[in-house]
């Protein structure tokens, strides 16, 4: 590319966003028409821009960033926990996808063998387009948004095995006596491996020796080489970039470097990202779509239509109520980008010819632009509230106090205590009004975002005596304690966990002052509940207080099995009958010691009248 083109790309990309956004459109969309507008079939020649292939070559370097990213926000014993989710759901949607879209290929009259592979192919969404638009919408870290995930990886590890079985298709006898590359499948697998046991031993120790030396463009030039890396080996081996950049990513998920790495590497991959959903809009071949529109939007709407309904479906079959699988849906209702892989992969095999592939890249290129429109339409049709950002208060210079993040019903009181003790504090919430609201009543507090670390960083936390964590938003909780924990460890947190769940979640970054925060006020309830209904106090409290160890004991049992769901199902329905036993052991106890006390009385009553 030359300068030029790069200008005039760059150009269409700091414009694109900003006017999507102000027209209430996905940035991706504004992207996409972006890159139609400067395109060969666009206005491309009156800017001297007409190369698509090059630009989206280079820019699918930024959805391997997007992957390597992702990896670091997934431990390992998350990915274990997923493993149901990634070769099940995963499994069943390319699949079942692949089938249908085959039955229309053989009703329509062609060949089982290129249906098939044409149905295999465009059963595949786009890992990019989907990601992206869960990201935007803050859905990314919900229930279905980890579904999604796990079948957009399964979808990656299945172009694999589909590219080196693309003979197996074959319509002609020429190319079928060419055989399944069996070696070349076998030499993907052991690159896998080899990645994974090499990475596993030397990745962070290199970014160690990297970091000893002070120098931050080292440490940028590490994160970029352990990507470019990763990937070139596993291009040597005919695998896709993006699953070696994933691999790389979870490989050091666990690494005390990896709040670094993201930092360095995210504006480059918001770049990329940019120029490849523009590079997409660049190789839509508008003459084609104008040509046969009936032909191809009928197939766009068709091919949405149908992985959706099998997408929703199985998101309801997994548990989702509607509206998560309706998003699920629509989020991975496209084509995808190793389509066009699989595409060019089946004419060199004739499995079919190159006029069916450029149709069938057109209708993945459409349904990719549509995936934005259908979840803007969704949220149209389901809005969200505004969490607009102000500018944040200035915070004040302190020196061994206590950070509390989140003045809501619960971080009040916690502040209330401290302020009445005289312990110097500094307490953040991200909502104007709360902060507004304690200030009238005469306590301190700040308006600031507790996930952002330059806001941490102003509140002193490193000269901190004790980190709360206290805010409502269980997903920024899980990154303010993710990194008070990495880049502050030996400032103690107290945390606030909505559920079970979270409280897992906590403890696996090892934290283990946790306190759900309707736990004790349900059980004080239930003590005066007891009492009420004619238990004495010392039995009620009894009762209460052997609820409280038990549960407490056994929320640590279970986080044990947490990524097991068959045995945690099997504790829970035994957990009835360990209640019961125990709380008759403390009747029998009670008892016991009434019975006690009793003869004791007697035997004083006796030796007084003696």
């Amino acid at each position: 590319m030359s300068l030029h083109e790069i200008a005039v790309l760059l150009a269409a990309l700091a414009l694109a966003a900003p006017l999507a956004r102000w027209f209430g459109m996905a940035a991706v969309l504004g992207y996409l028409l972006a890159g139609v507008l400067i395109g060969p079939f666009g206005f491309g020649a009156l800017f001297s821009v007409t190369e698509a292939k090059e630009v989206l070559h280079i820019a699918e370097f930024g959805v391997v960033l997007l992957l390597f990213l992702i990896g670091l926000e997934l431990r390992p014993k998350r990915l274990v926990a997923m493993r149901s989710a990634i070769f099940g759901l995963g499994t069943a949607q390319v699949v079942l996808t692949a089938l249908a879209l085959a039955g229309v290929g053989v009703a329509l009259g062609f060949n089982w063998q290129s249906s098939l592979f044409a149905g295999a192919a465009l059963a595949l969404s786009s890992t990019a387009f989907a990601l992206q638009v869960l990201e935007e919408n803050n859905e990314l870290a919900t229930r279905h948004g980890r579904l999604g995930f796990s079948v957009l990886l399964f979808q990656d590890l299945a172009a694999i095995p589909l590219i080196a079985l693309a003979p197996f298709f074959a319509v002609s006898v020429a190319s079928a006596t060419a055989g399944i590359d069996t070696t070349a499948f076998l030499k993907g697998l052991s690159t896998i491996a080899g990645v994974v046991i090499v990475g596993r031993f030397a990745l962070d120790y290199l970014l160690r020796l990297v970091a000893l030396s002070g120098v931050k463009e080292a440490m940028t030039a590490a994160a970029l080489l352990t990507v470019v890396g990763v990937t070139l080996i596993m291009q040597q081996a005919g695998l896709p970039a993006s699953l070696g950049a994933f691999i790389a990513g979870a490989l050091l998920a666990e690494s005390s470097y990896r709040h670094q790495l993201e930092a360095d590497i995210a504006p480059f991959e918001g770049l990329l990202l940019g120029m490849f959903f523009a590079a997409v809009g660049m190789s839509l071949d508008l003459t084609l779509l104008v040509s046969k529109p009936g032909l191809i939007f009928g197939m766009t709407i068709a091919l949405i239509a149908i992985k959706a309904i099998i997408l929703y479906a199985l998101g309801r079959w997994q548990g989702l109520e509607a509206g998560p699988s309706r998003r699920l849906a629509f989020a991975l209702a496209q084509g995808g980008e190793f389509a066009f892989v699989l595409l060019s992969v089946a004419t060199a095999n004739k499995i079919f010819g190159k006029a069916i592939a450029d149709i069938l890249s057109v209708v993945v290129t459409l349904s990719m632009a549509m995936t934005p429109l259908l979840l803007m339409l969704e949220r149209r049709l389901f809005p969200k509230p505004d969490t607009g950002q102000k500018v944040y208060d200035t915070l004040p210079e302190a020196d061994a106090h206590v950070i509390i993040a989140g003045l809501g019903r619960f971080g009040q009181i916690t502040a209330r205590i401290l302020r009445a003790k005289g312990i110097p504090f500094t307490a953040l919430d991200i909502n104007a009004e709360q902060v507004e609201l304690v200030r009238r009543f005469g306590n301190t507090a700040f308006y600031g975002d507790a996930s952002r670390p330059e806001i941490l960083e102003a509140a002193q936390i490193g000269k901190s005596r004790a980190f709360v964590l206290a805010i409502d938003d269980v997903e920024a909780g899980m990154r303010i304690a993710e990194h008070v924990k990495t880049r502050y460890p030996n400032v103690p947190i107290y945390a606030r966990a909505r559920d079970r769940a979270h409280a897992y979640r906590l403890l696996d970054l090892g934290i283990m002052t946790i306190r759900r925060e309707t736990f004790l006020s349900a059980l004080d309830l239930t003590q005066q509940l007891l009492t009420g209904l004619g238990f004495s106090d010392s039995s009620a409290k009894r009762t209460v207080q052997t609820f409280k160890t038990h549960d407490e004991r056994r929320l640590i049992e279970d986080y044990k099995l947490a990524s097991d769901t068959e045995k945690l199902l099997e504790r829970a329905r035994s957990d009835s009958v360990r209640l019961e036993k125990l709380f008759q052991e403390d009747a029998d106890e009670e008892a016991k010691a009434a019975q006690t006390a009793s003869a004791d009385a007697k035997s004083r009553d006796a030796k007084v009248l003696v």
